[in-house]
């Protein structure tokens, strides 16, 4: 098995005084932990987080009880409302009681090992988060609840405005089989890309026990590896087009709302938030919970409530599920933890080394009676028992295909209808709501086409496409935009050569490709091709531009703002994209919307553009007959 990255292991740390249990760190920081048995290996992964994160999990840990606000002041009371609103430090305790009697106990080592470290090495903690202390069991399903089912599911950001959240959150997955793979071994790409902060910070880990030597990532105080591989298999996950929550329109009546023609009373509960003021001080804020048979109550406005429902509150068991998949053996054993649908979202991306690869659209997707993806991602009339959902459908309802004859899956972020060609799950087959129809997007595009012109992958070329930062929406548009510019004014004319000069990527030192996408920025999207989006083309379109006298006008001005901002048209793109932080260096990739595989974001900052800090951890294998 090879990785593409290289284990240096300069010095080893005893976890905690358990007989035969270590914690090896290789150079890069990262914990190579040896369990004498499951429950010490737990404890020892408790241990290593809490050397690497101690204040960021006990301030996670303290938001997910709903007590942040108590324990750091105002800044977190909105953070409180949330957890408390929905229910989730109760729900912890009720999933806590209902966790496998043996998993139960290896949650309670995970913590246990928090804990000691903890105690043994107090000056390595912030004091003020100290509070939090001891760290509980329960909160460990308390924050895992919050991480997945009311932050990936259902976004507090996004849910305020019923609108699309602007937090990137994606990730790359491929899955290579054999007979697409230049070793004629199955290759699997895990490629997540999140914010590389809070909540979102990946943990990177190899554990190893008995009955498990897994390697992978989790997101920070996680008892479990939830992207990972082992001796004989590997998965990655992407973010799907899941729906997992609605968001029901109720309308008023006498202290109630309407429901099936009759007035029905809320379920309220009054809770007291504690609020630790700047003096020390602690102040007490109401807060009254009210709860329809939808689920907790939003807003309240013009004689109208939003209540909010949201898939797998009853699905406690998704860290074990994780923990199954690590360790199975074969396909048969993963797919049967797959089954259970315990994880409520996340395209699950497959290979192992029999050969064998999957792309599953996995999630606890409700049976509804009608309606399609756009409907349901607005606001649902809650008026009636026609538009409530109670059941989900069974794993064989599920996109998925195993094996396809293309040899080779691809996910990134987009619905699972393009995740190979020819085509390999048909939306026809499937109801309206399960995932959306429509534009498969151009980095979606990139992706497959890298796949489809490399008949036989190496693994080399595997780690050159990852980084890939070609632009494909450049060839989309540059064979219009170029010579329309041409028969412009002088200043279109120069911005022209400087376009068909750039070699179309967003490396550090391509020229032109600032000039490209702050063109591209400037531009009206809906108006942008003159060939829209088909289903009957979806690797070619959308194709051409619409108005080409109208992209030389913005092109003319935008050439401008670079010219004056950064002194030249053709200013590097690693001059204007960085990477904050220590160094200050020169970055690549870009935008999604631009295409590029290589996904980044940035934010303007003066004159240069900072790109948030975005944790990509490439985790790649490739599994043969031999582990290596």
């Amino acid at each position: 098995m090879s990785f593409i990255l290289v284990l240096l292991l300069n010095n080893w740390v005893q976890a905690a005084p358990q007989t035969g249990t270590q914690i090896l760190w290789d150079t890069y920081g990262i914990p190579h932990i040896y369990g004498e048995n499951t429950k010490s290996l737990f404890y020892a992964f408790g241990w290593a987080q809490m050397q690497s994160h101690g204040n960021l999990i006990l301030r996670l840990y303290g938001q997910a009880r709903g007590q942040a606000a108590e324990f750091w002041g105002e800044d977190y009371l909105e953070s409180d409302r949330w957890v408390q609103t929905m229910g989730i430090p109760n729900r912890a305790n009720s999933w806590y009681e209902s966790q496998n009697p043996i998993f139960r106990n290896y949650i309670d080592a995970f913590v246990g090992g928090m804990n000691a470290y903890a105690k043994e090495h107090p000056e390595a903690l912030t004091e003020e988060l100290k509070v939090a202390l001891p760290l509980k069991p329960v909160d460990v399903l308390a924050h895992a609840q919050r991480v997945i089912n009311f932050t990936f599911v259902v976004d507090p950001e996004r849910v305020e405005d019923l609108a699309e959240n602007d937090t990137p959150k994606g990730s790359n997955g491929w899955a290579i089989a054999p007979s697409h793979s230049q070793s004629g071994n199955a290759m699997l790409l895990a490629n997540p890309h999140l914010p590389w902060s809070d909540l979102y910070l990946w943990y990177e880990a190899q554990l190893v026990a008995p009955e498990i030597n897994a390697y992978g990532a989790t997101l920070v105080g996680f008892p479990v590896l939830t992207i990972a591989f082992n001796d004989n298999l590997g998965w990655t996950h992407t973010v799907n087009t899941h729906d997992g929550w609605d968001a029901y329109e109720l309308p008023l009546a006498n202290d109630g709302y309407r429901f099936d023609g009759k007035i029905r009373n809320f379920d309220r509960e009054e809770k007291v938030l504690k609020v630790k003021e700047k003096n020390g001080n602690l102040r007490s804020e109401s807060l009254v919970v009210r709860r329809s048979v939808h689920g907790p109550i939003l807003t309240e406005k013009q004689g109208k409530a939003i209540a909010l429902r949201v898939v797998g509150l009853d699905k406690p068991a998704a860290l074990q599920q994780w923990w199954d998949m690590a360790r199975s053996k074969n396909f048969s054993e993963f797919e049967a933890a797959l089954k259970r649908l315990e994880i409520p979202m996340f395209t699950v991306m497959y290979a192992d080394r029999e050969g064998h690869i999957m792309h599953l659209f996995n999630g606890q997707v409700p049976i509804r009676k009608n309606g399609d993806f756009k409907y349901w991602s607005g606001t649902i009339p809650g008026n009636t028992s026609e538009t409530l959902w109670s059941k989900n459908h069974p794993y064989a309802d599920l996109p998925r295909v195993v094996d396809p004859p293309s040899g080779w899956l691809q996910n990134t972020n987009d619905p699972p209808w393009t995740t190979t060609f020819p085509s390999a799950i048909a939306p026809d087959n499937y109801p309206a709501y399960m995932a959306p129809r429509g534009p498969m997007s151009l980095r979606s595009q990139r992706s497959a086409k890298m796949l489809l012109e490399d008949a036989k992958i190496s693994f080399d070329e595997l780690m050159q496409y990852k980084h890939s930062t070609q632009v494909e929406l450049a060839d989309r548009l540059l064979d219009d935009l170029i010579p329309a510019a041409r028969q412009g004014s002088e200043k279109a004319r120069r911005a022209a050569e400087v376009l068909a000069t750039w070699d179309r990527k967003v490396d550090a030192g391509s020229r032109g490709a600032v000039l490209f996408a702050f063109w591209k920025q400037a531009m009206d999207a809906d108006q942008l091709f003159a060939k829209p989006w088909s289903e009957d083309a979806p690797l070619t379109t959308p194709d051409g531009l619409a108005n080409p006298a109208e992209a030389v006008r913005v092109l003319e001005a935008t050439a401008t703002k670079v010219e004056v901002t950064y002194g030249a048209l053709d200013v590097a793109w690693g001059e204007v994209f960085r990477l904050p932080g220590e160094g200050n260096l020169p970055a690549n990739g870009a935008d999604a919307a631009l295409g590029v595989f290589r996904a980044q974001y940035g934010l303007l900052q003066g004159k240069t553009i900072a790109f948030k800090r975005l944790r990509a951890i490439l985790l790649s294998l490739r599994l043969s007959s031999r582990i290596r």
